[in-house]
């Protein structure tokens, strides 16, 4: 049979199986030279359960199945850097194997077979700086962040008063009533009801961590910074005016100094 004919019944039988999950790219004449999809783990169809995510792009080479395709992994979510290589890895061996074969649905079930295993995000929550611990409760944002519920709460509550103080300072005609959450890491809107969030106890990391007590030598840092705010401060070296701050100097001296 035909490189050609393997390669249209492969994808016919692809997209009767995945249908509107996967993208065929083509080319002027309508030949086929790229898959594409985004793969998530297997989850029962329960897309809350699913914490990560990876753009898979497959590109077919001319003499396809008898060389190997390209496989490219794209804009990974809650994924460490080696679990992608690990994943890469294995696509690699997984072609070998194929070699003279028709090899895309077997990639396409390899990763989701992955990320099924890791579904769990590797990331920290970019608010407390804490990582995620079995037993904590988190949140997956639709742009595919996490944060602990209850740190996403604060953060919420926190953005609303802002918000609202900053509403107050404007003229009757320039305010909003309307306020926009957004997500903290990458500004994309989302909605949600953070009394529900507030509901959810502290990460456990947190709960455990020390007591923080300054050192000796940071304790040290801050006098020093303390006689050095005082000297500017009596040089005309400090502005509060808008809490502006004029810049200093390595030597200490005020960047007017040296004008």
């Amino acid at each position: 049979m035909h490189s050609d004919e393997r390669v249209d019944e492969e994808l016919e039988a692809l997209q009767a199986i995945l249908m509107d999950e996967i993208h065929i790219k083509t080319d002027d004449r309508g030949k086929a030279v790229a898959v594409e999809t985004t793969v998530y783990p297997w989850t029962a169809l329960d897309t809350q359960q699913q914490y990560v995510r990876v753009d898979l792009s497959i590109a077919l080479p001319a003499r396809y199945p008898d060389i190997s395709p390209v496989v490219t992994l794209r804009n990974p979510r809650g994924l460490e850097d080696t679990t992608v290589a690990a994943i890469e890895a294995q696509i690699h061996d997984k072609c070998d194997d194929f070699l003279g074969q028709p090899v895309i649905y077997e990639i396409i079930n390899l990763v989701k077979e992955q990320l099924t295993a890791c579904n769990v995000p590797c990331c920290q929550c970019c608010i407390c700086l804490y990582g995620f611990r079995q037993g904590d409760h988190f949140t997956k944002t639709p742009c595919y962040h996490y944060f602990h519920s209850h740190c996403l709460a604060k953060h919420l509550r926190i953005s609303h008063r802002i918000f609202n103080e900053e509403q107050d300072k404007l003229p009757a005609w320039q305010r909003t009533d309307t306020f926009q959450a957004t997500c903290p890491v990458c500004r994309a809107e989302v909605v949600y009801d953070v009394e529900s969030l507030g509901t959810a106890p502290p990460p456990l990391d947190l709960l455990q961590a020390d007591n923080f007590t300054p050192s000796a030598e940071l304790r040290r840092l801050q006098q020093q910074m303390a006689a050095l705010y005082l000297r500017q401060k009596q040089r005309g070296g400090i502005i509060q005016q808008d809490s502006a701050v004029l810049l200093l100097t390595e030597d200490g001296g005020s960047a007017a100094d040296n004008r």
